[in-house]
């Protein structure tokens, strides 16, 4: 039975392919054709009026007469759509508010899950997802045994209890069609619990139980609910509790820094590895060739596209500009009209076109995380790769870290000071800071024109922090689980200076 379901499954996704290759190979055409379906479905909305969209007729119409927004340009018509009125942003009352990840603020944003975005969106993101994964590995034996997801919570809104607000893995989850419900381990009561410490421990009890093919999530809590799986089976590695685990779906966070940590616990070679975009806003893309850096742009799900330049990011009116004139090597902030109702809306995210034909992007980081005090523009990208390669070099494995300046002080010039938990610590720390330093010179210039002999720059400084001090930070502030994530690099020291405090506070 199980070998005619995964046939089945097998079929299905091979003669789906088929419909995905026709929007790689003809985007401009199937992106001016979403931009239109999107303009006419929202043109007797509010914000269809205000702007006009009916009248708006190709894209220099719709660049022109509509504002480039972030969240609190929005915020305003989100919150009336939460209280329960219709046709604001998107046609119809909208219950489903996906919570962004992302930050480690007190502020949350509400992301409208309209049901054609989620549907057209998320679901059929999975969906493509999977149809990319089978298309290099036909062979693959995904269905017949449990795929294993880590989601977030769900809750009503306070103020609207029809209204209901969670993670996107936790609205995803819990509008799986009927039929792959069977397919998915723990159960769903378990995988939506608002608890996430309560929700590992249990997970750790149920999921050892299955036979897991395929595990998805965000690699910094896969971590954590391996580790409870090994304390519980007393087992070495994931692959003698799960001998039949083939793949990872991982998105969310760079995965460069935990790769040493998931050969630790995955020692297979062939193990597949595929990185997938999906965030709050929407399913934006996911890796279709093993190996290569690199994610194809969905670009017939309900959303369109366009870029800011890097020189744009700081300006009050960035200028966008349409996918046809995006150069590969190139950093842009992404900006998504969707059906969910934002228009022209800057998540945050930025991204380097790895290829234009295909569309393939690869995640770069955010634009409001880097770190540019001294001119040296070092993005997350950059330490993200430095110090995966550095503990490659050295054989230490570190776990979590964040990044920010030391400001010039008297005489003293600047730096970059780095926080950094270890799996396994680096047999001689001086010589770990060296290594990283050079390999950060090497991935920018910038950085390492400021280093040149010490002129502008001092060499990075490490603090090792115990293992889960980072952890323990965001659970102080309520961000404990789901997809809340370290913040990687910030322009400032406030992320730094409070979990240091909290780390001495920790002492006492």
């Amino acid at each position: 039975m199980n070998n005619l379901v995964n046939k089945t499954f097998s079929w299905f996704f091979q003669r789906r392919y088929s419909y995905v290759e026709k929007y790689l190979n003809d985007p401009h055409k199937v992106q001016a054709s979403e931009l239109n379906n999107l303009l006419q479905s929202a043109k007797h909305t509010a914000y269809g009026k205000r702007y006009h969209f009916a009248s708006i007729k190709d894209y220099n119409h719709f660049s022109e007469r509509l504002p480039v927004c972030d969240y609190e340009d929005l915020k305003p018509f989100i919150r009336r759509m939460m209280l329960g009125e219709r046709d604001v942003l998107w046609p119809g009352v909208i219950e489903w508010y996906s919570k962004s990840s992302g930050t480690t603020s007190e502020k949350s944003k509400y992301i409208p899950v309209t049901p054609k975005n989620l549907k057209h969106c998320h679901i059929k993101g999975g969906w493509d997802s999977m149809t990319l994964l089978y298309r290099q590995h036909p062979d693959l034996k995904i269905f017949g045994s449990k795929n294993l997801v880590m989601g977030g919570s769900i809750e009503p809104y306070v103020e609207n209890p029809r209204s209901k607000i969670g993670d996107v893995s936790a609205i995803m989850l819990d509008h799986l069609p009927f039929y792959t419900r069977p397919f998915y381990t723990p159960d769903f009561e378990t995988a939506l619990s608002p608890n996430m410490e309560e929700k590992i421990n249990k997970m750790a009890d149920i999921v050892p139980q299955h036979d897991v093919t395929m595990i998805g999530g965000v690699p910094t809590w896969v971590v954590v609910l391996f580790r409870k799986v090994l304390e519980r089976t007393g087992k070495d590695n994931v692959l003698e509790v799960w001998p039949n685990l083939r793949v990872y779906m991982h998105g969310g966070v760079s995965f460069k820094p935990y790769i040493e940590q998931f050969k630790q616990f995955i020692p297979r070679e062939d193990f597949i590895y595929q990185e997938i975009y999906n965030a709050s806003e929407g399913f934006f893309a996911a890796q279709d060739v093993p190996g290569q850096d690199g994610m194809a742009l969905f670009l017939n799900n309900g959303m369109y596209f366009e870029f800011i330049p890097a020189g744009e990011w700081d300006k009050e009116r960035p200028t966008p500009i349409p996918l046809e004139a995006v150069e590969a090597g190139k950093n842009y902030a992404i900006v998504i009209s969707t059906n969910s109702g934002l228009w022209r809306y800057v998540p945050g995210d930025t991204v380097m076109f790895t290829s234009v034909n295909p569309y393939r992007i690869k995640v770069t980081g955010r634009t409001k995380h880097f770190i540019n005090a001294f001119g040296e523009e070092v993005m997350v990208e950059n330490t993200d790769a430095a110090l995966a390669a550095t503990c490659r070099e050295t054989g230490a494995i570190a776990t979590e870290y964040t990044v920010c300046p030391v400001y010039f002080s008297g005489s003293a010039k600047g730096g970059h000071q780095w926080l950094i938990e270890f799996e396994k610590e680096p047999g001689n720390l001086e010589s770990f800071s060296i290594i990283l330093d050079n390999h950060l010179k090497k991935l920018n210039s910038d950085y390492e024109a400021k280093r040149y002999k010490n002129m502008a720059l001092e060499r990075l400084q490490i603090q090792v922090l115990p293992q889960g001090t980072f952890y323990e930070w965001l659970r102080s502030k309520g961000k404990f689980g789901g997809q809340n994530k370290i913040p990687r690099l910030s322009n400032h020291r406030d992320y730094v200076e409070e979990i240091l405090r909290f780390r001495e506070q920790e002492r006492i």
